[in-house]
């Protein structure tokens, strides 16, 4: 195969095991499911990637890659609307039910939270390093520091994954938004 068709199948597999870690869960997700899920042999699923641990994560990273290009394009409040605005897809649904899988995992495997923390970072870093180009175009309201405004930042974040996770209708998020971001915005 060529790298293409390496990189392809790659790709291939770690969608197919996101679908397969939000439906069932790290646990649930057994190399049964996860060859079901993508149609190749354990063999096949392997050769990518070393153990099942390590597709988990690199699916994470992958979701985190993503996340971190949106935040230092456009900022978090929009990878918040692009999120909103896709709720109802089997994607993000799947993208979703693995934001919550890390979230238990962070609490229940330390090794996993360690390994972890460098990829969270990265989305804090971009998130804090947004705000400081918005302050520095004068667009940021400057009475409060970055930090906490990257904290509330954050808290909105999680607070809509776990309400779109745990199944709650989106409502009138749209204009929540328009409130977390009057909130940061210079008056």
């Amino acid at each position: 195969m060529s790298q293409d068709q390496l990189d392809a199948r790659r790709q291939e597999i770690l969608a197919a095991a996101r679908a397969c870690f939000a439906r069932h869960g790290y646990e649930g997700a057994t190399v049964r499911r996860l060859e079901e899920e993508t149609g190749l042999s354990r063999g096949a699923i392997f050769h990518h990637f070393r153990d099942k641990d390590s597709l988990f994560l690199a699916v994470a990273e992958d979701d985190a890659a993503a996340m971190v290009e949106t935040v230092a394009r456009n900022g978090l409040v929009q990878v918040m609307r692009d999120l909103l605005a896709r709720a109802d897809s089997t994607e993000t649904a799947g993208w979703l039910g693995s934001q919550l899988e890390v979230s238990r995992r962070l609490r229940t495997d330390p090794a996993f939270a360690k390994r972890w923390a460098q990829r969270s970072q990265a989305i804090t870093d971009a998130t804090h390093e947004r705000l400081r180009r918005q302050r520095e175009a004068g667009v940021l309201r400057d009475d409060v520091p970055l930090d906490l405004l990257t904290q509330l930042l954050e808290l909105a974040y999680d607070g809509l994954v776990l309400h779109l996770a745990t199944g709650r209708p989106p409502g009138d998020l749209g204009r929540v938004l328009d409130l977390v971001e009057e909130a940061v915005r210079k008056a």
